[in-house]
């Protein structure tokens, strides 16, 4: 058996898979909720925690060197600025009518 195997068991990636699902179905119900604007918040929320389990499980994250860590983590904050910029970007050309 190799190292690996004993770090991530099938048994987690079960447990996640099953929150994952649970999710899936938290985000299915919240959108037939009226919480007026608070509904983005509610989906990105649930959305953000969906991915982090995935990032941190299933892209062996969690147990990753540190170095890789910081790569993950500098790119994912530069390819957000680069979406938010981009973005703006369209908001603030479009015309009003």
């Amino acid at each position: 058996m190799s190292a690996h195997s004993k770090s991530s068991p099938l048994v987690t990636y079960f447990l996640v898979w099953g929150a994952l699902l649970l999710g899936t179905f938290l985000t299915y119900e919240a959108a037939f909720l009226d919480l007026g604007r608070f509904n983005a918040a509610v989906a990105l929320v649930i959305a953000t925690t969906k991915a982090l389990l995935v990032a941190l499980f299933f892209m062996h994250i969690k147990g990753a060197h540190e170095k890789l860590l910081k790569l993950v983590v500098i790119s994912t904050v530069f390819f957000l600025f680069i979406l938010l910029v981009l973005s703006m970007a369209d908001y603030g050309t479009r015309t009003w009518s």
